[in-house]
């Protein structure tokens, strides 16, 4: 654990990406089987200790210190694992563990496996006597998960990859087929070990993805050479089928089959579709109508989805790409080929579920502005270029693929509400509600956001939190938002759409601070009805 509770430290305080993809790279050159293959799996998000939740941490809390003050902390410090790692109080147990008495990793997570919750909860209590509070700290988020450590799943396969001298898109293929503590992956990356087999039906295929395109690249670019297509607001989205298995991916490799049982349902194919995931109901005419994101959001994140929402909110997919056509992979092929494919592949799946993105005609660059100027459907976003001679690369390769958004939509908005942030936010108020006037002078939340400015404006809006709050609600704090005295908020939004489930009756599609307006009085922000004259 010692080694670990030191990676942990040390990510969490390493802004740089390749001093974090350093730190994996000595961390599982250095660490021996299968303590760092649990490690890996903590990292990677793929570590499942089913006996003990947050709300069992908060149970074992609450023996050692008084409810109100530990609630308190959490409130102040925001994060649950470091909350509990610097409250347990070491005067009342035993001394911190030398190094040699730290339990081992693997000990900790394939002890916790095997037992009952309340033995676990005892174990678990030991173990944090032994340990000091990074040791704590570093327990904690192994058992709970969500590491927030700014490293994801993709950066800790990246730092395998350089390590073992192989391409990243190996480890994500082989992925989904290899379980913790991954002694075969590290057999054949360190030791020369055969390369593990594909053991996963229906693997996911690593996503290919864009640049965004900027003038200079346009300016450089011969419109002949690209396709284009709409660039629709759902989620992108892969489905494998192969020899009865179905699986639903996300762009990371994710999987979320169970998420979309009417979808893996309509899967009886053999091959891989690259696509966007959207809510989309079939007319009587045959014609699929599409649904806003905020439809979506419907769909999204749930355990389990009822076959009311289902039949509410039947989602399909819009496919952009084929990948594999039965046993054939077609991702060398250029994209011109591949789309014929394509043609020939999605007349032969259920209608309901499954379309193929139109391509767009266009005679220049001027051309296709214009009609990316004038969008046909609320749910899209901009449009997408693909060279026509460019084969399904892995990653986000450069001058193959780009995206080009619409502009987006810019409101005026008055801070109402800020909230602590996580991890080396937690010291900040960074996690802002912004809300609009009303016809009666009344501001109401329209939306949250939590980037979009700098480190010194964290610092100028986390100071005018502190100055000027007018009442708290847990780890929330109201802030004076008068016609008179504010702080304005300049908001970049991708697009909005009515809601049920906002006093305002509206929703911001992925809103962004792009300024703070200091030299803007509080009266002078948008109203609520500015802001419905934008819905589609």
């Amino acid at each position: 654990m010692k080694n670990f509770s030191h990676l942990l430290d040390r990510l969490l305080l390493t802004p740089s990406r390749n001093a974090k993809l350093q730190l994996l790279q000595d961390y599982f050159g250095q660490t021996a089987d299968p303590d760092r293959g649990y490690a890996l799996a903590a990292l990677a998000g793929s570590l499942e200790i089913a006996n003990v939740k947050p709300a069992v941490l908060r149970q074992m809390m609450y023996q050692h210190m008084d409810e109100t003050l530990f609630r308190l902390s959490y409130d102040y410090v925001g994060d649950l694992a470091e909350t509990i790692a610097l409250a347990w109080d070491d005067q009342q147990h035993s001394s911190p563990a030398t190094a040699t008495e730290h339990p081992a990793l693997s000990d900790v997570v394939t002890g916790l496996q095997q037992m009952g919750k309340a033995n676990a909860v005892k174990q678990l209590s030991d173990w944090m006597n032994q340990l000091d509070s990074s040791g704590r700290y570093a327990l904690l988020k192994l058992v709970t998960g969500g590491l927030r450590i700014g490293v994801s799943a993709r950066l800790t396969k990246q730092a395998l990859a350089q390590l073992g001298q192989v391409d990243v898109t190996e480890i994500e293929e082989l992925w989904h087929g290899l379980q913790p503590p991954y002694s075969e992956l590290f057999g054949w990356l360190l030791h020369g070990q055969e390369k593990p087999s594909q053991q996963a039906a229906a693997p996911f295929r690593p996503a290919m993805l864009a640049h965004a395109l900027v003038d200079s690249d346009r300016d450089k670019l011969d419109s002949a050479d690209f396709s284009a297509e709409w660039k629709w607001d759902g989620i992108r989205i892969q489905v494998s089928g192969e020899a009865g298995t179905r699986r639903i991916y996300t762009r990371s490799g994710d999987e979320v089959s169970q998420a979309f049982p009417d979808l893996l349902d309509a899967v009886d194919f053999q091959g891989t579709i690259d696509g966007e995931l959207l809510v989309g109901r079939q007319g009587d005419d045959g014609h699929i109508e599409i649904g806003s994101f905020s439809d979506l959001q419907q769909r999204l994140n749930r355990k389990t989805v009822s076959k009311k929402l289902q039949a509410s909110h039947p989602v399909i997919i819009r496919a952009y790409d084929l990948l594999w056509d039965g046993r054939k992979n077609l991702r060398n092929l250029p994209f011109s080929e591949r789309r014929k494919h394509l043609q020939d592949f999605i007349p032969l799946l259920e209608r309901s579920r499954f379309d193929i993105s139109p391509l767009i005609n266009f005679d220049s660059w001027t051309d296709l502005a214009e009609r990316r100027d004038h969008l046909p459907h609320p749910a899209i976003e901009g449009v997408m270029l693909k060279r026509w001679d460019s084969n399904y690369v892995a990653g986000r390769p450069r001058g193959l693929w780009f995206k080009w958004k619409r502009d987006p939509m810019i409101v005026d908005a008055v801070l109402m509400y800020a909230q602590r942030g996580h991890g080396k936010r937690s010291s900040y108020y960074s996690d802002y509600t912004f809300g609009v006037w009303t016809s009666d002078n009344v501001l109401v939340p329209v939306g949250k956001a939590y980037f979009g400015f700098t480190d010194e404006e964290l610092k100028q809006i986390d100071t005018f939190v502190r100055t000027n709050t007018v009442d708290r609600f847990g780890p929330v704090r109201s802030v004076a938002a008068r016609p008179d005295f504010g702080l304005v908020l300049e908001i970049a939004f991708e697009g909005i759409n009515r809601s049920k489930r906002h006093k305002s009756g509206v929703a911001m599609r992925f809103p962004r601070i792009s300024r703070l307006r200091w030299d803007k009085s509080p009266r002078e922000a948008d109203t609520l009805s500015s802001l419905e004259t934008l819905l589609s």
